[in-house]
């Protein structure tokens, strides 16, 4: 097994493509779509340097695996889909939560609240192949009711859950996001881990101006992980998450993002006029 690691400086997200050089069986991880939010226009930068490194490598793609329904920036899962045939578009089974809340912020009347948008819902501890790779799907919720974390071989891809142990662990105060499911997520569940796996990251945030990481252990996570380690106590990681997340502005693409994450990273319909529509609520 090989890892691609692809960075977004826009957005501070990673995006991955994990592949067997032998058989060229492929998985994309968290794909970004560009968007810049000020003039509504969308870009297929990151698309297309992905896009390009698949093709380039000549492998064979099996999967979109999205770790949740992001906040911050929009998934090009479709985009994947509609370029190498057979692709399916996999997350957590519990997006089906996370639609029902933001069926009812955005008013979305028709929007199917099933999770039938995606082509698979991974249920926790299941194990799935994309040809001669292997996985097992993690429930790791917390940031959100949804995310999941992907495990192959001696590493595991943990989106918006577990980050490098200089910047710690997701914000948790977003609808149905839960400091005490975030605690169980990664000490309970992620922290169980052989200490030598090693841990691949949805953001990097390079706190104090360092250069980007993407990769840890979890052996360095319990006993580094500056709000999280092995000994912490639920107590104490619960309060300081709350208290913490009570100062975090929104992200800024948060309503376009979660609009089409939600749907499997389609964009809305066009009106008759050819164009297609973001809804803001005003609060």
């Amino acid at each position: 097994m090989q890892i691609k690691t692809f960075y977004d400086p826009a957005t501070y997200t990673l995006t991955y493509v994990v592949f067997d050089p032998d058989t060229k069986d492929a998985v994309v991880i968290d794909p970004v779509l560009d968007y810049e939010p000020g003039a509504s226009k969308m870009a297929l930068d990151n698309f297309e340097e992905v896009k390009n490194y698949i093709q380039s490598e000549g492998l064979k793609l099996h999967y979109v695996l999205e770790t949740h329904a992001h906040a911050d920036h929009l998934s090009s899962s479709q985009y994947f889909k509609e370029t190498f045939p057979g692709v399916k578009i996999g997350i957590g089974e519990n997006i089906k939560t996370v639609q029902e809340v933001f069926k009812g912020l955005f008013n979305y009347k028709g929007l199917d609240t099933d999770g039938s948008q995606f082509d698979h819902l991974f249920a926790d501890g299941e194990r799935f192949s994309a040809g001669s790779l292997n996985f097992e799907a993690i429930n790791t919720p917390g940031h959100t009711p949804a995310c999941i974390s992907y495990l192959i071989e001696d590493a595991v891809f943990t989106g918006d859950a577990l980050f490098i142990e200089d910047y710690g662990t997701g914000r948790c105060d977003f609808p149905g996001g839960s400091a005490d499911d975030s605690y169980t997520s990664i000490h309970d569940k992620l922290y169980g881990l052989p200490d030598a796996t090693r841990v691949f990251v949805g953001h990097d945030y390079q706190p104090g101006g360092r250069e980007l990481r993407y990769e840890t252990t979890i052996g360095k996570s319990k006993h580094e992980n500056i709000y999280l380690k092995a000994d912490t106590s639920r107590d104490d990681f619960v309060s300081m998450r709350t208290e913490r997340d009570k100062g975090l502005a929104a992200p800024k693409l948060l309503l376009p993002s979660v609009q089409v994450n939600i749907n499997a990273g389609k964009l809305p319909p066009a009106d008759d006029n050819g164009v297609s529509y973001l809804k803001i609520p005003i609060r």
